[in-house]
């Protein structure tokens, strides 16, 4: 067995004893769960013991494969470490750095911190692609993707929130004149508006009433787009009330061509968040993106009226 394939059936063998799952182990590692099976098959021909007792129900470690797993752990650290080690020497982050992010913020908000990225480390090569699908990381080979929304609970991916992101509901001054302006969240009811839709599911608005109390106003949705510009345009063009981020906002507010009519203090906003996938080991080139978002983003996403969000950690 060469080494590089030795070293590959060890890591498929640690992850699946991790995650008690071939298929799992393979969604970490980005591969099918036919290359797990095989790749441990051949570590356990190899080795001349077997790793797994495996049943059609379940898999669980054999004695022998207990006492390597162990081994194998420790092994695995050692090798972390030493890249650790290696990495931390460097006086700046190199390679090839691939990021996922949301078309429209990612365009206003990722882009340009990714422009200030590779002018700091010139040594960067860097991918930035724009898609409002939720884009399987491991799957697709990604370093970092950058999420807006409510994070699916995942053992392949860790996260880092970055901001969140405000959000205001508006309207065209002349839709406004012609149907009165809602003040309370009761008064949306039988307004026209312009949804935010994808594959059939609609986003809500979800907006704080007097009392403090989230509550989610009735509309006439006789528009849905799954593009946010899109959205913004209807609603110049007098199509009802929108919801959009403040970060689009707030050109369309000075400019007269939006007026707004709920505030981003009484609308849920939406978290703001990077994530990768999940390993024990970060590279560099990755920890400077994640820091530079962390550090950029909230100012990006500010209301535009006031003093902008705070970074979480």
């Amino acid at each position: 067995m060469a080494v590089n394939d030795r070293l590959l059936g060890i890591v498929a063998f640690v992850q699946s004893a991790e995650a008690g799952s071939f298929a799992v182990a393979a969604d970490r590692l980005g591969v099918t769960r036919s290359a797990i099976g095989k790749r441990i098959a051949r570590l356990e021909q190899q080795l001349g013991v077997r790793l797994f007792h495996r049943s059609t129900r379940r898999q669980s470690l054999s004695e022998d494969g207990q006492a390597y797993y162990e081994r194998c752990v420790k092994a695995l650290a050692e090798l972390d470490a030493a890249e650790a080690a290696l990495d931390s020497g460097r006086r700046e982050p190199s390679g090839r750095l691939r990021i996922s992010a949301p078309v429209m913020f990612g365009r206003h908000c990722v882009a340009p911190v990714v422009l200030e990225l590779s002018r700091r480390h010139p040594k960067l090569e860097i991918d930035l692609s724009f898609n409002d699908r939720m884009v399987d990381l491991v799957e697709e080979g990604y370093d970092l993707g950058i999420r807006v929304g409510r994070l699916r609970d995942s053992a392949t991916l860790a996260a880092r929130l970055l901001t969140q992101e405000h959000l205001g509901i508006c309207a065209a001054p002349a839709y406004l004149a012609k149907r009165g302006l809602p003040r309370e969240i009761d008064d949306f009811a039988g307004h026209d508006a312009v949804i935010y839709g994808r594959h059939g599911q609609l986003v809500p608005w979800r907006l704080r009433d007097g009392d403090g109390e989230v509550r989610e106003p009735q509309v006439n949705a006789r528009l849905r787009f799954d593009d946010l510009q899109a959205i913004a345009d209807a609603a110049i063009a007098g199509a009802g009330l929108a919801q959009l981020p403040c970060w689009l906002l707030s050109r369309y507010l000075r400019s007269g061509e939006l007026q707004m009519v709920m505030h981003a203090d009484r609308v849920v906003g939406s978290r703001i968040s990077a994530v990768w996938p999940h390993t024990h080991y970060l590279p560099l080139r990755t920890r400077a993106a994640i820091d530079l978002l962390v550090e950029r983003i909230p100012g990006m996403v500010g209301t535009g009226f006031g003093k902008p969000l705070a970074a979480v950690a």
